[in-house]
């Protein structure tokens, strides 16, 4: 995994270029339908300002995330979603200002935290990187559905890596969602960088292997793309099963897209 300060960069490059993408639209844009069933693009950005509220909390305000954590325990997809309602409300422009100061904030604070430190998080408590590495996944996710909706073609970049090596650490999040058991061996992935450097995360001896395109692989693992449209190959049963079910966030699967919804896996 790379560092933190390099992980900070690239998340803070990825908030720049999301930001550039609908900063020039008209107000009607920002109400375009997104392939994520009832998301808008406002509601898109939206979110990932709320997460990015979130983890600039937990980072700099421990006690206060724990708080607000604590107050929606049982019912935490509603408080996401009255956090939703509150965020998309602010006209595009605003609603823009906020995701990039926001954004900065949370780039500031996970920085800023002590080395050894973690700083809590929905479940648990994790290493600012991984945390930045979630927030790299997160603007990945639900940037693809703002370019789905508005006819974009992202460049994949060397900043995909992060994405790589976050879903090694969450693997069996996919498993927890279809109340699988999660085998004890580890995966192997062999991935080719935009770069075409091949890129291993995993045990070299492992009998379950995933290979083929990291673009690819990141479309995967956030269901923003089906297998069926993706160019990756699964060695060992486990890991074939594993393609059709990975996902590299807790909770639901979502419903993921259909074979052929889009025309080319880069699109």
């Amino acid at each position: 995994m790379n560092t933190l300060e390099d992980v900070l960069k690239h998340l803070a490059t990825d908030i720049d270029e999301l930001a550039q993408m609908v900063e020039k639209i008209d107000d009607d844009a920002w109400s375009t339908a997104t392939p994520a069933p009832g998301w808008t693009v406002a509601d898109q950005i939206a979110h990932l300002t709320f997460v990015f509220h979130l983890a600039r909390t937990a980072a700099a305000a421990p006690e206060e995330f724990k708080a607000v954590t604590t107050a929606a325990a049982g019912n935490f997809d509603g408080a996401v979603n009255a956090a939703l309602k509150q965020f998309n409300s602010f006209p595009p422009q605003q609603l823009l200002a906020r995701f990039r100061a926001l954004g900065e904030a949370s780039v500031g604070a996970l920085g800023a935290v002590p080395a050894g430190q973690i700083v809590p998080w929905l479940v648990n408590p994790l290493p600012p990187v991984v945390l930045s590495c979630a927030g790299i996944m997160e603007v990945f996710a639900h940037g693809q559905d703002i370019a789905d909706a508005l006819g974009v073609h992202r460049v994949p970049t060397e900043r995909l890596r992060n994405i790589m090596d976050f879903a090694w650490l969450t693997r069996d999040f996919g498993y927890e969602s279809h109340g699988l058991t999660p085998p004890a061996e580890p995966f192997r992935f062999e991935l080719t960088a935009p770069s075409g450097e091949l890129w291993t995360v995993g045990p070299e001896d492992a009998t379950e292997t995933i290979s083929g395109p990291a673009h690819d692989f990141c479309l995967l693992v956030t269901r923003r793309r089906h297998r069926d449209d993706l160019a990756l190959s699964a060695s060992g049963q486990e890991a074939d099963r594993w393609l059709d079910i990975a996902q590299a966030y807790r909770g639901p699967a979502g419903q993921g897209r259909t074979p052929g919804q889009f025309a080319a896996a880069g699109n």
